[in-house]
């Protein structure tokens, strides 16, 4: 039932994508819009810091949508990222060597990726075709953009709905096996561990297909300054349309009176109000902290109880004097296996995963470059250590010189070229995102709960009136697009209930 407003203001709680775009969207509708956020910076996850003037890059490697022949580039022009990102196509995703000298390539176009896989394990043809029909089934799911001519935009529609309703049932095979499951069928014992690690295991196959589906078509480039350039982008965007955010604002409570949010709590006790109330913020925080899990029901406690998030990192940073030129530009860097398994944090290593930010050089000062290691890691082992703040200080230390002397197995004397390495925990991202466990991207996908990506999630909590949510906590399978198509979604939802139309400006 729709009702009459008769106050159209909105406070968000978090300016991360999804924040942002609740901001920006409700904006453009009219919405009196303000954000309140923990961080002195915007973005949320997507973000970078710098040290020793070295810029070190904490969330983006492909921005779906990038291209301006996809549907969902609109939806980067209405926020302002389109107009102004610069973004590179790379020839690879990834590379993985063994050993002996051997390196699986995975190319971003699918005919030299299967040219290569076949070359490389001929014992494994059928899989590999399998794999490459996999990729090639996405493809219709690219929607174009206006931009494309008529006829060929309601060719890909064609192609679509033939793929739902001629390959139904491949595309549930595909959602529903794993990663690991699909490892283990391949007899070359490096195409094996390549594709177990490649993705995370428990993840469903499906998505890996369609990330490799948008490389093969150019849509998801890397945009040239990462991270905290495209929050930087969002917030302008938001303020000149006549937002307002408040930084260094840690919403404590949500206020609820008569089963209806009507404003918010800061931890100094100062409260605001406002007709409506949206949380941007981490989920679990918002359900059973800001409002003290009184609207939880079974089915909203579920996900918190029982579903797999995705792991927290420990991600280590690593600023070197040497450009690395001889190293191929790769979407997701590269993996090598080390000369002894060494434990790091909460883990023994038997190989890691190196990003060299070499296609980026605003990253680092001329002549120098970034790279990146970023090892899964189990949020209770960094908990159970943080009352001692010296044996934690002293694990992160000893992670940055493990890490030292394993880049020295694959770059001899790269560790008198070292001049910066710095560790962030998964307590470090709990710490200035709030985000449940460290998580770095929220629910995982897996075959288990995959029918939940299909549906979404409700932006509502039972029983609660005047209250939503949006972000990567109640869309599965996180990612800067859904963060911003989730506060879409919702401005879209709140001018439907107040009987206005839902608008869109591009700057």
């Amino acid at each position: 039932m729709k009702k009459e407003v008769t106050d159209n203001s909105i406070i968000i709680i978090g300016a991360g994508f999804a924040g942002l775009a609740a901001g920006i969207y409700g904006r453009m509708n009219g919405y009196k819009t303000r954000i309140f956020e923990m961080h002195d910076k915007p973005g949320g996850l997507c973000t970078s810091w710098e040290r020793n003037g070295y810029t070190f890059d904490g969330c983006i490697h492909w921005l779906v949508g990038s291209s301006p022949l996809s549907a969902f580039h609109s939806y980067w022009e209405e926020v302002g990222i389109a107009q102004k990102s610069e973004i590179i196509n790379m020839d690879e995703y990834m590379r993985f060597e063994d050993k002996d000298g051997r390196t699986v390539i995975f190319y971003s176009d699918i005919d030299r990726l299967k040219q290569h896989l076949l070359a490389f394990s001929p014992q494994d043809s059928v899989l590999i075709n399998e794999f490459i029909s996999g990729i090639r089934l996405c493809l219709p799911f690219n929607q174009a953009s206006k931009q494309v001519p008529l006829l060929r935009r309601i060719s890909k529609k064609i192609r679509l709905g033939f793929t739902f309703l001629i390959k139904g049932k491949t595309m549930q095979k595909w959602m529903k096996t794993s990663a690991l499951d699909f490892a283990e069928r391949f007899m070359d014992p490096l195409l094996r561990e390549a594709f177990r690690e490649m993705w995370i295991p428990e993840f469903s196959m499906f998505f890996m297909l369609f990330t490799l589906a948008y490389l093969h078509e150019k849509n998801a480039g890397y945009p040239l300054g990462g991270s905290m350039p495209m929050s930087k982008i969002l917030e302008d965007r938001y303020l000149k349309l006549g937002g307002e955010i408040n930084y260094k604002n840690k919403v404590e409570k949500i206020i609820v009176k008569d089963n209806r949010a009507v404003g918010i709590r800061l931890t100094d006790g100062a409260e605001y109000s406002a007709e409506r109330i949206i949380s941007a913020a981490d989920g679990y925080s918002t359900i059973f902290k800001m409002l003290d899990g009184r609207f939880a029901d079974e089915k909203t406690r579920e996900p918190y109880e029982k579903w797999p998030i995705f792991n927290p990192l420990i991600f280590i940073s690593v600023g070197v004097a040497r450009t690395f030129r001889e190293e191929p530009l790769t979407v997701s860097g590269f993996s090598y296996p080390l000369k002894e398994p060494v434990k790091i944090g909460d883990a023994v290593r038997e190989r890691v995963w190196i990003h060299i930010y070499n296609h980026d050089p605003s990253m680092a000062p001329e002549g120098k470059s970034v790279m990146i290691v970023m090892l899964n890691s189990v949020y209770d082992y960094w908990k159970e250590m943080a009352d001692d703040k010296d044996a934690y200080m002293k694990e992160k230390k000893q992670i940055g010189s493990a890490i030292v002397e394993i880049l020295e197995q694959r770059f001899p004397g790269i560790s008198e070229q070292i001049e910066v390495v710095d560790v962030a925990s998964p307590l470090t991202f709990e710490r200035y995102t709030g985000n449940w466990q460290g998580s770095f991207e929220g629910w995982l996908i897996t075959p288990s709960n995959s029918n939940v990506f299909m549906k979404r999630m409700p932006q509502q909590l039972p029983g609660l009136e005047n209250f939503y949510m949006c972000g990567q906590w109640i869309e599965p399978g996180g990612g800067l697009p859904t963060g911003i198509m989730s506060g879409r979604r919702l401005i879209q939802k709140l001018c439907r209930t107040d009987n206005k139309k839902f608008r869109v400006s591009k700057m």
